[in-house]
C-alpha cells in the first residue's frame, strides 16, 4: 500500500508539472473570454469504464483556481456507464477552460489502467491469485498508475528499488549464488521482503533452501507451475511471470500460484474517452 503522504506529495508534483507544460507562461486562448464571466459544466464518459483519478482532478483545478468548484458523482473504484456524468464543475469560465485538459488527461488515463485491471482481476475472481502491476511504468506516473492498479482490484508489487529485494539472473551471477545473494540482502536490510527469480526447477529449489520470501517462475510451463506448487507446499509464495495476458492468464491462474505479475496493466494503457462540455 502506497503511504498517504507520499502518494499526496507526488500527485502535487506530478499535477504541477503537467499544468507547466500545458500552459506555459499563459492560456492566451482562455484571455478571449472576458475575466469576469463564470461558467458551469460536466465531464461524461463515452464508454464503460472503471473510475480513478478524482484527486488528480481535484488538484488540477487547485492549482490552476481553487475558487472553482466540483461536485462528484461518483469515486475511485465506482463502474461507469457509457454517458455518466462524472462530475460537475463551476466557476471562472477561463479556469475551466485552462484546466481542461490536464484534468482529462490524469482522469482518462488513470481510469484507463483502472479499467484494464479490472477486467484482469474478474478473469480470474474464481481463483484465489492475486494480480500484481510491475515498474512498468510511464515515467513521472509510477504512483499515481500504481494507486490506479489498485482501483481496478489489483495489487501492487514493489514500488522501486527501495522497498523490497527482486533478486535476478544478474544479481545471482554477480553474488555467486542463489544463497549469497539471499543472505546478502538479510544482510543488507533486515525484513524487507526477498524475491528471487528463477528459470528452472533446480534454482526453484536453491531459491528454497536459501529462505526466499517469494519465488518468482520466470516464463515456466503450466505443467511446471503446478510441480513448482507442490514442491513449494506454502514454504514460500510463488509468483508466475514473463509473457502473460489476456488470453494465457486464466490457465495460469489454476495452477496454484499466490500471484500473477503483468506488465500490461500499465505499460500498454488505453485512456478512457471523456468529454467537458460547459453548460
Amino acid at each position: 500500500m502506497i503511504a498517504p503522504e507520499l502518494l499526496r506529495q507526488a500527485r502535487i508534483e506530478s499535477v504541477a508539472q503537467s499544468l507547466r507544460e500545458d500552459i506555459g507562461d499563459g492560456d492566451i486562448t482562455a484571455m478571449l473570454i472576458p475575466a469576469d464571466k463564470t461558467a458551469t459544466g460536466r465531464v461524461i464518459t463515452r464508454e464503460p469504464a472503471r473510475l480513478s483519478g478524482r484527486a488528480w482532478v481535484e488538484e488540477v483545478f487547485r492549482q490552476v483556481d481553487p475558487a472553482m468548484e466540483l461536485t462528484w458523482f461518483f469515486k475511485d473504484g465506482d463502474d461507469l456507464a457509457a454517458d455518466d456524468v462524472i462530475f460537475r464543475m463551476a466557476g471562472p469560465a477561463r479556469s475551466l477552460l485552462t484546466a481542461e485538459r490536464a484534468a482529462l488527461n490524469w482522469l482518462q488515463t488513470l481510469s484507463g489502467v483502472a479499467t484494464t485491471c479490472a477486467a484482469y482481476a474478474a478473469k480470474v475472481a474464481h481463483t484465489g491469485v492475486r494480480l500484481l502491476d510491475t515498474r512498468k511504468t510511464l515515467p513521472g506516473m509510477r504512483l499515481a498508475q500504481k494507486y490506479a492498479v489498485t482501483c481496478g482490484d489489483c495489487d501492487n508489487h514493489r514500488l522501486g528499488l527501495w522497498d523490497a529485494f527482486l533478486i535476478k539472473e544478474n544479481h545471482i551471477a554477480a553474488c555467486g549464488s542463489i544463497a549469497n545473494a539471499i543472505s546478502e540482502a538479510r544482510r543488507i536490510a533486515p525484513g524487507r521482503p526477498v524475491e528471487v527469480e528463477t528459470e528452472s526447477m533446480d534454482e526453484l529449489n536453491q531459491a528454497l533452501s536459501a529462505g526466499a520470501d517469494i519465488i518468482m517462475l520466470d516464463e515456466f510451463s503450466l505443467g511446471d507451475m503446478v510441480e513448482a506448487v507442490r514442491i513449494t507446499a506454502s514454504k514460500a509464495k510463488l509468483e508466475a511471470s514473463g509473457g502473460i495476458n489476456a488470453q494465457t492468464l486464466v490457465p495460469v491462474a489454476e495452477t496454484g500460484v499466490d500471484y500473477i505479475s503483468i506488465g500490461a496493466l500499465t505499460k500498454d494503457v488505453r485512456a478512457i474517452d471523456l468529454s467537458m462540455r460547459l453548460d
